[in-house]
């Protein structure tokens, strides 16, 4: 059980981390703009609210602004892929021999007959 209200406390704090709570102010103009929540900022307008295809749970009023493309907020293309040039033309590998002694311990002396 303990589980269980614990899994569900984790999903209710990352579902409210989505959103941010704004206070009431007022604007240059003399308009007053009351307290509401918006999406929290991040580098894409496809989580807004007011993104088509997107619903404001709490008016619910249906996006209207047009998605970002690549969804970014900038619209700039994916980077694109170029292969590696080499400066020198590739060599074919040839084997490694290993070395003879290669921990260089003194060589027993061999007999000859």
């Amino acid at each position: 059980m303990k589980t269980l209200i614990a899994i569900t406390l984790l999903i209710a704090a990352s579902a409210a981390s989505a959103q941010i709570h704004v206070r009431g102010y007022t604007k240059k103009d003399g308009t007053y703009v009351a307290p509401h929540e918006r999406t929290a900022p991040n580098n894409t307008n496809l989580d807004n609210y007011s993104t088509r295809g997107n619903v404001n749970p709490y008016t619910g009023q249906p996006g209207t602004k047009e998605p970002d493309s690549y969804g970014y907020g900038s619209a700039r293309p994916a980077p694109s892929l170029q292969p590696i040039q080499p400066s020198q033309p590739l060599q074919p590998l040839q084997p490694i021999q290993p070395p003879s002694n290669p921990y260089a311990l003194p060589q027993a002396p061999t007999n000859r007959f």
